[in-house]
């Protein structure tokens, strides 16, 4: 039995958001090795070069793109450079995330609070209206959504960075209904605590690190490559019947 085509993404082109650092980054390299012509995106272009060449030193096809996912007039032009530049699109990653805030909900500015939502769920939305197009051209079009455990199990501090995750869920069953019949398919994923620099509040204080590894069945925090591999897979031909999945990847937390 030949499986190597189960986790291939030759010929494929991907567009991963917060792709500069953290599981964005780690995703993308995932993608290169798998065969993939990469787009990376985020905010500062010069982290993106550096990491475009270090994947293209390496062997693979790799690009950056910059973009603030928060301001919706620079999506298009991201869409744009990514098809102009490779000729299609088939895997789109919405993985770029922020939380400004950490603590009570009742304490979160409406500022904060439209920061959050234009990043974590309308900036998704319209980047996947944005790709449709492109995406329905494809034989296996992909789009992936990070979400997080506090979608499913909102924790203290996190109020409505758990909300704006909660409706990326949503979103999620929603695109996936309604582009079945595109044969586009979206799913989500729902990291639990990863050592990231995002996490670092929760990972790097030590009461709250410990009130986390208590309620984990497997005692640890996970790492960006544990939630790239799961990326991969939905991404590739094995997960072809595959969609409207929230997969959580969180080490127990939410049993």
């Amino acid at each position: 039995m030949d499986l190597s085509k189960v986790f291939s993404l030759d010929g494929k082109v991907a567009l991963i958001t917060g792709a500069s650092k953290g599981i964005g980054l780690t995703i993308a390299e995932f993608f290169a090795a798998a065969g993939a012509k990469v787009v990376l995106s985020s905010r500062k272009q010069d982290k993106l070069d550096e990491e475009a060449a270090r994947l293209k030193g390496m062997g693979y096809e790799a690009i950056g793109i910059a973009c603030n996912v928060g301001n919706m007039e620079e999506l298009p032009d991201l869409v744009e450079k990514t098809v102009e530049t490779y000729g299609q699109l088939d895997i789109l990653v919405n993985n770029a995330g922020t939380n400004p805030v950490f603590g009570p909900i009742h304490e979160t500015s409406l500022e904060a609070f439209d920061k959050i939502m234009d990043v974590n769920v309308k900036a998704p939305f319209a980047l996947c209206n944005l790709c449709f197009p492109h995406l329905r051209k494809s034989s296996s079009g992909s789009v992936i959504n990070i979400s997080s455990i506090g979608a499913i199990s909102p924790e203290p501090g996190l109020g409505i960075y758990s909300v704006s995750k909660a409706a990326l869920v949503s979103m999620t069953k929603v695109f996936a209904k309604e582009w079945g019949d595109s044969k586009i398919r979206v799913n989500a994923i729902c990291p639990g605590i990863v050592k990231t620099k995002f996490s670092e509040a929760l990972w790097s204080n030590e009461k709250i690190l410990e009130y986390m590894l208590k309620q984990l069945a497997i005692k640890r925090i996970g790492t960006t490559e544990e939630i790239a591999a799961l990326a991969l897979f939905l991404a590739a031909p094995g997960s072809s019947y595959t969609t409207g999945s929230i997969m959580t990847a969180d080490g127990g937390f939410t049993i």
